[in-house]
Parts: structure tokens; sequence; C-alpha cells
């Protein structure tokens, strides 16, 4: 394992890595982040060895308890504990910086004119089922943003899932983004069962939150990225699950990443097609 050695002066970021039972993946993402001022652990109740992991590598560990309303994890920490550095960073568990990503970032927290900007764009290299996949929808997040220039987008949900942590909601933030272009590694070790059941919660969510925009009308539609109105406008439609497995597959060259990315492709039209169903099952139970 290569372990990100820092240089004179840490950078200038609070690393925030949001946590339940992450025994398997967080001494990984631990290791690599000498090089940053600080690195909280913020803990779902954690019932494996999570804490000793954390409490090894040095990192400042919170208790998290989502009370099934606003906020969730993230935004919790931001209102509750906000940050003393200039900038903070989520990153998940399953997530390790490389040493590209930490000489970008320091170039970059450097620069006058490109700190400017109010948060980063991330991008990630996906491992699945042993392979990196460098094809199909690119994994790119905000994740990496100034402490005070605003917070994760407000979504009412009402217990709609176990997730306590924002997976969907996306920061809202007070100024214009940029793009460290050096990608994070993305690999976790939890296996193929734990991916199918989270993504079966995220299908639920996903349900959810489409019945509630329908429920609210225009208004709730009218705050949302043209992305997302089109995501939540054919999420319900028979041919949108089909039409991102060619998108992914064909269009977007998964292909060519063989049976790992044959496999993620389909894996990600059964979720679509997942959140079809609830929505069609959900209407009709009503």
């Amino acid at each position: 394992m290569t372990v990100i050695q820092s240089e004179a002066l840490p950078l200038p970021i609070t690393v925030v890595v949001p946590t339940r039972n992450e025994e398997k993946n967080l001494d990984a993402c631990l290791a690599r982040l000498d090089a940053f001022a600080h690195v909280w652990v913020v803990d779902s109740r954690s019932t494996d060895g999570t804490r000793a992991i954390a409490e090894r590598h040095g990192a400042r560990w919170i208790d998290f308890d989502w009370s099934g309303e606003f906020p969730k994890k993230r935004n919790w920490v931001l209102i509750n504990h906000p940050p003393v550095t200039p900038w903070v960073l989520f990153l998940d568990a399953d997530e390790r910086v490389t040493e590209a990503f930490v000489a970008e970032a320091r170039r970059v927290l450097a620069d006058e004119r490109l700190s400017a900007a109010a948060g980063f764009w991330l991008n990630y290299d996906n491992h699945f089922m042993g392979r990196v996949l460098r094809h199909g929808v690119p994994q790119r997040k905000l994740a990496l943003f100034r402490v005070g220039a605003g917070l994760y987008e407000r979504i009412e949900d009402r217990r709609w899932s176990n997730l306590d942590m924002e997976v969907h909601e996306h920061p809202v933030l007070n100024g214009t983004a940029g793009e460290i272009a050096a990608p994070i590694t993305h690999l976790d070790y939890r296996g193929i069962d734990h991916y199918v059941a989270r993504h079966d919660a995220y299908a639920s969510w996903e349900a959810k939150r489409h019945a509630d925009l329908l429920a609210r009308g225009d208004a709730a539609w009218g705050a949302l990225t043209p992305r997302q109105r089109t995501k939540y406008r054919n999420l319900a439609r028979w041919w949108f699950a089909p039409a991102y497995f060619l998108g992914t597959y064909v269009v977007r060259l998964g292909f060519l990443d063989g049976a790992a990315g044959f496999h993620h492709a389909v894996l990600k039209m059964i979720y679509f097609y997942q959140i079809r169903l609830k929505i069609v099952s959900d209407a009709r139970s009503k």
C-alpha cells in the first residue's frame, strides 16, 4: 500500500470520512491522508472495528445519530462542527486519494486565480470486479469546497430509506466550481452483495423522491438542475433503464472494459428498472 507523504505544510483541507461499519475499507482510505491538515471520521454507531482503525490513524471521531429529518450526516457536520480550515473534502471510506491528486490539489490551492472557486469537481477511477472501468458514464462529484460556501441541497426526506447521509443530494455553493483532473481511486472491498443491497436502498429513495416531486408540483421541479429534471421526468418510463444500458455500454464504449464493463452496465440498468417498478408499485398501492 502506498502512503501519501505530506510536504512541509499540510494542505488547508479537513477531510471528512462518513462511516458505518467500514472496517474493510477505512484503513486503506486513512493511510493516504497524511498530507491534509485534519482528518475526521463521522460515524453512524458502527458495530465493527471502524473506530479502532480511526483511532489508530489519529483521526478525530465524531458520533452521528440521524433524527430522520434534515440535516443528514454531511450537512450536520458542516452546521454543527464547521471545520477551521478554509476547505473541506468529503471522502467516502471506499475512496483513496492518489499522489497525483494530492499534488494537483496543492498546486490549485496555491494558485490565487484557481483557488478563488467555491469548490471543485473531482474525478474518480472506479474499480469493479477487479478492473478499473475506463469507459461508460464517468464518476464525478463536487466533493471539495470552501467552508461556508454552501450546504448540500435540502430535500425533505421523511425517512424514505435508512440512508442517513447525502448520497443523491448535491452541494449548492455560492460561487463557481473548478475541477481537479487527477483522479481519486474508488475501490470498495465489501463485495457484490453489499453493492446490490446499497443500490436497492438507493432505488427506494429515488422512487420516494419522484413521488414527492410529483406531489409538490412546478416549484419543486423548477429547483432541479437540467440533468435532474431529465432524470426524474423519465425514471418511470419503460425505456429509461435499457436506454441507460445502451448509452453507457455502447455509446460510451463500456464494452471495452470487458466482462466487468458488461456486468456494471447490466447492474445499473437493473437499478434504474428497480426504481421504475417501485414507482409503479407505490402508485398502484395508493
